[in-house]
């Protein structure tokens, strides 16, 4: 969800009624450390501060730990540690899913350090915030047996909740994540929660995946969400009112303008139109139109051309 769970989303998120936790976009700890002009945007805190948690990433340890001691003062519910990003470019070059294939040694001592720079930003008695890990069943040589024991060792560092995305490295959307590991997971570790991701898109896979892993004390909802922002009112039962999808389209553009800088704009919509195209009767045309919009006001006629061509498509 990099480029797609900034402030802007979440507001977007946040009009169907929002959702319990929202992950923001990956922050990478050597680059906020650095004070980069960019990290002011990844740090904005809105809608709703309270249900934040701060997912970060990095190659190096030291780093994730410095950079936790400053987001663990900020507003939220906690840091997520990222392990299931698979991107190639993410993970050449050691974070995101590469800390599920390194030495188990430097891994532990990753998050018994960023465990520690938790525990030590928490002021005046505060209870530190929580430490959570995301991750995949991990490369094409897993087992259930690697997965746990790697599991065990999270939770003897500090993990306090783990959410499993179930596909190995390489396994692809078009794959079925495997719910069954997830369940297994829960049942393996009682004592902390654990969190399904994977292929839940409406009311009917929530229920599915429930059914699956009735152990699992939540579901992470993606690229479901990009594509239908209300997906989470929906599947609570509380989107009970037809909404304007073309006005929802140009407000969105109107929030990035407001929530990300200039330099962001143009990779911001491409990434959430890429996937709210997909919602209406011709949705690959339109992705096509709006991925190769020149600029934002480009962005808004092109959305103006499409509901004139197509305006059943206007109200869900």
């Amino acid at each position: 969800m990099d480029a797609i769970t900034h402030q802007a989303f979440r507001n977007l998120v946040g009009r169907f009624g929002g959702c319990d936790e929202y992950f923001n976009e990956m922050i990478n700890a050597s680059s906020l450390l650095n004070n980069g002009p960019w990290e002011k945007f990844y740090l904005l805190e809105g809608p709703e501060p309270e249900k934040l948690v701060w997912q970060l990433t990095d190659k190096n340890g030291a780093k994730m730990a410095e950079a936790a001691s400053l987001l663990a003062q900020k507003n939220g519910i906690g840091i997520d540690l990222n392990m299931g990003c698979s991107a190639p470019q993410i993970a050449k070059t050691g974070a995101g899913i590469a800390w599920m294939t390194k030495p188990v040694e430097e891994t532990a001592a990753m998050v018994r350090a960023v465990k520690s720079a938790i525990e030590n930003a928490a002021k005046d008695g505060q209870k530190p915030k929580r430490l959570s890990v995301k991750l995949r069943l991990g490369d094409e040589s897993y087992t259930e047996e690697k997965l746990h024991k790697f599991c065990a060792i999270l939770i003897e560092e500090g993990v306090q909740m783990i959410t499993l995305h179930a596909r190995t490295q390489k396994q692809k959307h078009s794959r079925p994540s495997n719910w069954h590991a997830v369940e297994n997971l829960a049942l393996r570790f009682p004592e902390i929660p654990v969190i399904l991701n994977g292929d839940v898109k409406d009311k009917a896979s929530f229920e599915a995946a429930m059914a699956c892993a009735p152990h699992a004390k939540g579901i992470m909802i993606a690229t479901a969400a990009a594509q239908k922002p209300w997906i989470f009112a929906g599947i609570s039962g509380l989107l009970n009112e037809s909404f304007d999808a073309e006005q929802l389209a140009l407000d969105f553009i109107d929030d990035v303008e407001k929530c990300q800088p200039p330099e962001f704009w143009k990779t911001r919509l491409q990434r959430f139109f890429a996937f709210y195209c997909l919602n209406f009767s011709f949705g690959h045309y339109f992705q096509t139109s709006m991925i190769n919009a020149k600029d934002n006001d480009d962005a808004r006629a092109k959305v103006h051309e499409y509901f004139e061509k197509c305006p059943d498509d206007k109200i869900f």
